[in-house]
């Protein structure tokens, strides 16, 4: 579970904004996105190949 402390005489929309980076950083939201609607197989091999590219174009160095 994400916690996030209020640290003293922080306003609480700064700690709401880094509580919402923290979820899109561990992936919470987009899970739940997923869990919410059925996602047909297609649209799955879909979403997991652009995935796969944007992580190998991230990585592999342009000549």
């Amino acid at each position: 579970m994400t916690k996030v402390r209020v640290k003293p005489d922080e306003p609480f929309e700064k700690a709401l904004r880094r509580f919402k980076k923290k979820c899109n950083k561990e992936g919470i939201m987009q899970r739940i996105k997923e869990i919410k609607h059925y996602e047909k197989p297609s649209e799955k091999r879909r979403r997991k190949l652009a995935k796969a590219i944007a992580r190998n174009s991230s990585t592999t160095p342009e000549t």
